[in-house]
């Protein structure tokens, strides 16, 4: 992958190739953001760029015999980590290599730009959740013991590290304390506050951006022919997250998000109508969903309450709605406000952060449910 293949990102590009060419590359280096702002494919471009023999005009040259075999994630000096998990491994979970021929696919045929939920699908881990055994970090040892085959650098691409557990971190740790030399660690995550503070002092960080609305236009223009107008409300409602993009513009003109869009819908009717028996009723339907299912809702829940407001602010006519949507979104319009869309969206961030760290469901969403129900209405 070649850093023309990432979307946008013209800064932080920048900052990669200045690192290469004044000799100034960290051995571990932690990519943070949300998957859809781009921070895997960047690592992978830069791994590439690092190991390319014919750099110019600030990228990899594409055809070099390193970058051939990064392009199609068969390196030999270039090794994977992510979160694997299944139930056909008994007692031992299986490591990373096994899965390799389903992570060179996602990759390929996304561009890089997948998120969690969208790995567990492609490996047979729907509603649950993925890890990262200790036996990784043994086995990153084990391979980066090895003499270089053919790149400068060997390097490790650690997908989620925040799924190691604390043995695979303690693990990991080691290696980053005493690396060997020409050894590089990226690791890429979408919540580097759940790692251990040990590995945060050891890496240097590289935080991405969302992706820029010009960015994200262009590429609806360039993929789906789109035109302007309806690219810039597209572009708007993904909120610079590619992933999310993508989903939208795929998604016939008419359709709802099924199971997300009934469940808010249910959720502020029975916030608005007082019906707090039916709210925890609600919290415990909520609760008994997959941990990727109550993410990805909170994540739908904030795009709609931004929706809404924009409606109730008088700025209809930008808002890009559609079908159940757009009629739920109209008639909800009145309860968000000034007066509490920050703050519903604060306890959007605040619950998805607390799932993501594995806090109790049901404790979360009743917790959610009430404080939602107390903010609607408060428009003023």
């Amino acid at each position: 992958m070649r850093f023309a293949d990432v979307i946008g990102q013209e800064e932080v590009k920048a900052m990669l190739r200045r690192s290469v060419g004044e000799g100034r590359v960290s051995h571990a280096q932690l990519f943070t953001g949300d998957s859809g702002r781009g921070t895997l494919p960047l690592a992978l471009a830069y791994v590439q760029y690092i190991n390319c023999t014919d750099r110019h005009d600030g990228d990899s040259c594409g055809r070099c015999p390193s970058c051939i075999k990064m392009a199609e994630l068969v390196h030999p000096d270039v090794h994977f980590v992510f979160p694997t998990n299944t139930s056909r491994s008994g007692s031992q979970k299986p490591m990373s290599d096994a899965f390799l021929p389903q992570w060179r696919e996602a990759v390929l045929t996304t561009g890089g730009y997948f998120d969690e939920q969208m790995w567990y699908g492609r490996i047979g881990l729907d509603n649950q959740q993925g890890l990262i055994a200790k036996r990784e970090a043994d086995e990153i040892i084990r391979k980066l013991s090895f003499k270089a085959f053919e790149a400068e650098y060997k390097a490790v691409v650690i997908w989620l590290p925040e799924k190691m557990g604390v043995e695979a971190s303690n693990g990991l740790l080691k290696i980053l304390e005493e690396p060997w030399d020409k050894t590089l660690f990226l690791l890429v995550s979408v919540a580097p506050q759940m790692l251990l503070p040990t590995i945060l002092s050891r890496v240097q960080e590289v935080g991405v951006p969302p992706v820029g609305a010009d960015d994200m236009e262009r590429w609806l223009a360039g993929t789906y022919g789109m035109e302007t107008q309806k690219a810039a409300a597209l572009a708007r409602l993904a909120g610079g997250d590619m992933v999310e993009l993508r989903k939208i513009a795929e998604r016939p003109e008419g359709e709802a998000s099924g199971e997300d869009f009934d469940n808010f819908a249910s959720l502020m009717r029975f916030s608005y109508n007082d019906r707090h028996l039916e709210l925890l009723g609600w919290a415990e339907n909520m609760a008994s969903l997959g941990r990727e299912a109550q993410k990805r809702f909170f994540r739908y829940a904030v795009s709609l309450l931004r929706e809404s407001y924009m409606l109730s602010a008088g700025m209809g006519n930008i808002s890009y709605l559609w079908g159940r949507e757009r009629e739920f979104c109209e008639k909800f319009a009145p309860f968000v406000g000034n007066g509490n869309i920050e703050q519903l969206a604060e306890e959007n961030r605040t619950a998805l952060l607390h799932i993501s760290q594995n806090g109790n469901a049901k404790i979360v969403f009743t917790h959610y449910a009430l404080s939602v129900s107390k903010l609607i209405g408060r428009r003023q």
